[in-house]
């Protein structure tokens, strides 16, 4: 376990007791605590994680979960020998293995008293503002009911350009949709080591850290066969949690009373903290974009006014323009290196963008023939990254 100093300490204490306070908690189950090889679903597995989150809903908390296992589940009922490549089959995969899934959780939930509901999220659910909203209130109707939201991604009409890629990304973004005050994600590992274990049995257990700390990716190995991710992909999932100021806990979901333990503020896994509090919701919907549709590059005066003061964006720091994009498109902000600055819903088209990038606000009608707003992106409409 590696030492950590007493400021650190300090902070690891305080991010733990956030969490064991937290008013709402994101829940994310790996594939390979939920599904075996040769039996799909492990039915077994399900009603005891169902049993220790039923346990801590009657201590009151607000629980999300958020659910792998429908890939596995299906290439299992399917009697196929691995996971396939390709997406048509993949898909095919997920349609058999949800009907599994959701079965089992609901037997397990209902073995409690509990309702669950099935909620399937795509990327364009939670990049379309009106469907984000519509989503967010769902959730947040059936927490309000005590009914228990299990999330996962739509892989049967998913495809290569708007999935998630993973349920890291989605419990992650999640957590920013409803303002989750942490996001705990159970795998077969004990958190994040300073090194790959698998390859580095004696590497130490990082036990704290800052979610944005470069230093963490050293720790990051490949995923497993049942699953689409791997540590690299919680630790990105942390860092997108923690834009909306949500610390994240990546612990061994083979630990008994791993949530226990976790709601009680013990030094289990591997805590990231936020380092940032709640942003505004609106905010917290831009921060979580994952599909931009195009980019500016900023010169060197106007990136630096963005990431020091804090202000709108004009047309005149604007060098190029990347992609092709409407009027109140989410875009990213670069500088000269490609360097990722901001992001947010820009004033103007890419067409109209081309037009007067370079240009002062007060030429903005003289270019276009008129001026819908002075700044290129408002700083309510931005989020640095």
């Amino acid at each position: 376990m590696a030492r950590l100093d007493e400021n650190q300490a300090g902070a690891e204490r305080a991010a733990r007791r956030k969490v064991a306070a937290a008013g709402l908690t994101v829940i994310k189950i790996g594939s390979s605590l939920l599904t075996d090889p040769q039996a799909g679903t492990a039915h077994e597995n399900i009603r005891h994680w169902c049993g220790e989150i039923v346990a801590e809903l009657d201590r009151g908390r607000r629980l999300l979960l958020v659910s792998s296992g429908a890939v596995a589940d299906g290439v299992a009922r399917l009697g196929w020998r691995r996971p396939p490549s390709d997406l048509p089959n993949l898909q095919a995969a997920a349609a058999v293995g949800q009907m599994g899934l959701v079965g089992a959780y609901e037997s397990a939930f209902a073995e409690h008293g509990r309702h669950t509901a099935l909620v399937l999220l795509t990327h364009e659910d939670l990049a379309d503002r009106r469907r984000y909203l519509n989503a967010r209130t769902t959730l947040n109707r059936l927490l309000d009911m005590g009914v228990v939201p299990v999330v996962n991604e739509n892989d049967t009409v998913a495809t290569d350009e708007i999935r998630f890629g993973d349920n890291d990304t989605l419990a992650a973004l999640v957590a920013s949709l409803l303002a989750a005050d942490a996001l705990i994600v159970l795998t077969d590992v004990d958190g994040v080591h300073s090194a790959d274990p698998r390859i580095h049995p004696q590497a130490a257990r990082i036990t704290y850290a800052q979610a944005g700390d470069p230093s963490l990716d050293a720790g990051a190995g490949s995923g497993g066969e049942l699953g689409r991710g791997g540590m690299v992909t919680k630790i990105e999932a942390a860092r997108i949690a923690a834009r909306s100021g949500a610390h994240t806990l990546i612990a061994d979901g083979r630990r008994p009373g791993v949530l226990s333990d976790a709601f009680a503020a013990r030094s289990v896994g591997t805590l990231l903290g936020a380092g940032i509090g709640p942003l505004a919701a609106r905010k917290r919907w831009i921060a979580g974009q994952q599909r931009p549709k195009g980019e500016l590059v900023l010169d060197a005066g106007a990136a630096k006014a963005l990431r020091e003061r804090g202000v709108s964006l004009l047309p005149v720091g604007v060098a190029a323009v990347r992609g092709e994009f409407n009027r109140g498109a989410l875009v990213r902000c670069v500088n000269a290196a490609g360097d990722l600055i901001a992001q947010g819903l820009v004033n103007y088209s890419s067409a109209e963008t081309l037009k007067i990038c370079g240009a002062a606000s007060t030429d903005i009608h003289s270019r276009l023939g008129y001026c819908l707003e002075p700044e290129l992106m408002h700083r309510d409409n931005l989020v640095l990254i």
